[in-house]
C-alpha cells in the first residue's frame, strides 16, 4: 500500500503504533510461505524417488536391500534349478528320487539320510503353512484387503499342498533330507519375504492399473485345476498289486501334455503376483515358471524313456506349444 499524507497526519498505516503489528504480520506470512514451499520441495524429492520406475503394473521397489536381495536371489536360483533339470540334475523327489538314487548306488554312494516320501514333503510345506497363517496374528504384519488377500491366497495354497500330501498323493521312494530342508527353506522365505514385501508396499505409490481381483481369479484356477490334476495322478496308482508303479496319465490336461499339474501351479504363482503387484512376487512367480518349465521337460524325457509308446504329440507343459 502506497503511504499517503491525510492533512497534516500520516496515514493510519504509517503510524509507529501499527508498524510492529505490520511487521508481524509481514514475518507470519512470509514464514507460512516458507513453510509451503519447503512442504512442495519434499514432495517433489519424494515424488523423484519413484519417477524412475516405468511400470503402471508393479509397486516401485521398497527401500529394503533385504527385499531387493530376495528378488535376485528367488528368480536366479529358481532358474538356475530349471537349467539344471534340463541337465539331468535333478531335484530328488518324486519319480525322479529313484533316478537319482539309482545313480548314487551305481557310484557306491547312498544319498544321505533319507526320509519317507511322504515325511519329506511335510517337511517341504507345513512350515511355509504356519508363516502364512501366523502372519495374521503378528501386529501390523498384514495391513489392507490387498496383504490379507494375499496371505490368505499363501495360507490357502500351504493348506492345499499338506492337505494333498497327507490323503490324495502315493509314495514310492524316499527323499534325501537335505533336499526337503532346501525346498522347505525357500517355500519358507519366499511366503515370509512375500508377506514383508506387501506391507512396505503400503508406504509406497499404488500402481495405476489394479489387478487384485483377477489374481484372486487367477489364483482360484490355478489351485483348482493343479489339485484336479494332482487327483488324477493319485488315480492311477490306486489299489492293487501295481499301486507303486507308474503308467502314463490320462484324462484332464494329460491328453495333451506331461506336466498339467505344473502349468496350473504357474498360474496360481502369477496371480499371486497379481494380487501382491509387487516386484519380489513377480520375480518369485517367474522364477517358479523357469524352474517347472525345466522340470515338465525332463518329465517328458522320463515318459519317453520308460514308455516305448508315449504319444510323440503330447507336449511337456503347454498345449500344443511347449
Amino acid at each position: 500500500m502506497t503511504p499517503r499524507l491525510v492533512g497534516n497526519y500520516l496515514s493510519i498505516n504509517q503510524r509507529p503504533e501499527y508498524q510492529g503489528d505490520r511487521c508481524a504480520t509481514q514475518g507470519s506470512i512470509q514464514s507460512r510461505a516458507s513453510s509451503v514451499l519447503h512442504q512442495g520441495q519434499v514432495d517433489d524429492r519424494s515424488g523423484q524417488r519413484h519417477m524412475w520406475w516405468p511400470s503402471s503394473l508393479l509397486y516401485p521397489p521398497p527401500p529394503s536391500a533385504f527385499v531387493t536381495a530376495m528378488s535376485v536371489v528367488s528368480f536366479a536360483s529358481l532358474a538356475s534349478a530349471g537349467l539344471s533339470e534340463l541337465r539331468g540334475q535333478h531335484m530328488t523327489y518324486s519319480k525322479f528320487w529313484h533316478v537319482v538314487s539309482g545313480q548314487q548306488q551305481n557310484k557306491g554312494g547312498t544319498g544321505g539320510a533319507q526320509l519317507a516320501g511322504r515325511h519329506g514333503m511335510l517337511v517341504a510345506y507345513a512350515p511355509a503353512l504356519v508363516a502364512a497363517a501366523a502372519s495374521f496374528v503378528v501386529p501390523g504384519a498384514v495391513e489392507g484387503l490387498r496383504a490379507e488377500l494375499l496371505a490368505a491366497a499363501l495360507a490357502v495354497h500351504f493348506l492345499k499342498r499338506v492337505l494333498e500330501v497327507l490323503f490324495i498323493h502315493r509314495y514310492s521312494g524316499n527323499m534325501p533330507l537335505n533336499t526337503a530342508l532346501a525346498i522347505s527353506s525357500s517355500y519358507l522365505l519366499s511366503a515370509i519375504t512375500m508377506i514383508y514385501a506387501q506391507h512396505l508396499a503400503v508406504e509406497l505409490p499404488d500402481p495405476t492399473t489394479n489387478l487384485l481381483y483377477p489374481g484372486v481369479l487367477l489364483f482360484a484356477v490355478g489351485i483348482a485345476g493343479n489339485f484336479y490334476h494332482h487327483y488324477l495322478l493319485s488315480q492311477l496308482r490306486k489299489g492293487g498289486d501295481d499301486n507303486k508303479g507308474y503308467k502314463i496319465p490320462k484324462g484332464g490336461l494329460f491328453e495333451f501334455v506331461t506336466c498339467p499339474h505344473y502349468l496350473f501351479e504357474i498360474t496360481g504363482f502369477f496371480g499371486f503376483a497379481m494380487i501382491s503387484q509387487t516386484v519380489y512376487a513377480l520375480a518369485m512367480a517367474s522364477g517358479t515358471a523357469a524352474y517347472l518349465v525345466g522340470r515338465s521337460f525332463a518329465t517328458r524325457r522320463w515318459y519317453e524313456s520308460k514308455f516305448e509308446e508315449f504319444p510323440a504329440s503330447i507336449k511337456a507343459l503347454v498345449p500344443y506349444i511347449l
